[in-house]
C-alpha cells in the first residue's frame, strides 16, 4: 500500500482532449495505471497515476497542459460489499477527511484498487496499514 504521485491535468472539456493527452503519454512509453475524469461546465480534471510521473509531468507541461502533482494513497481492497465503508469509517474515527477517492474492480475480480486523497497521506497510510 504505497503513497503514489498523482497528476491532475486541467483541460478544456471538449472532444479529443482526453485522447490527445493519453496518446501523448503512450507515444512517450508512459503507462497509465489509474485515471479518473471529472467535468465542469467548460473544463475537466483528469487525475492520473502513471509509471513515470516526473517524465509525464515534463511532457504534459511541454504540451502546455496545466498539471499539478499530489500525493495519494493507493490500496488494494477486497471486492466485496462494505469494504469501502470500512476504510471510510477507519479514517473518520481518526478524524481524517477524504477529499476525494476513486476505485475500480470488475464483478469477476476478487480485489480492486482504491485511490484516496487526504491532506496528510502519511498519516492516512499509517492508519490504513492496520486495515
Amino acid at each position: 500500500m504505497p503513497i503514489e504521485k498523482q497528476l491532475s491535468v486541467f483541460m478544456e472539456n471538449k472532444p479529443g482532449r482526453l485522447s490527445y493527452i493519453c496518446s501523448t503519454l503512450a507515444e512517450n512509453n508512459i503507462n497509465i495505471h489509474a485515471m479518473s475524469v471529472h467535468d465542469t461546465v467548460d473544463h475537466a480534471i483528469v487525475r492520473l497515476i502513471v509509471d513515470s510521473p516526473t517524465k509525464a509531468l515534463l511532457i504534459l507541461e511541454q504540451e502546455e497542459a496545466y498539471t499539478i502533482v499530489q500525493d495519494v494513497v493507493v490500496i488494494d481492497i477486497d471486492n466485496r460489499p462494505g469494504i469501502i465503508s470500512m476504510v471510510a469509517k477507519k479514517l473518520f474515527r481518526a478524524d481524517i477527511n477524504i477529499e476525494y477517492a476513486y476505485c475500480t474492480a470488475t464483478k469477476n475480480q476478487e480485489s480492486g484498487c482504491l485511490v484516496i486523497k487526504t491532506k496528510d497521506p502519511e498519516q492516512t497510510l499509517e492508519i490504513l496499514e492496520q486495515f
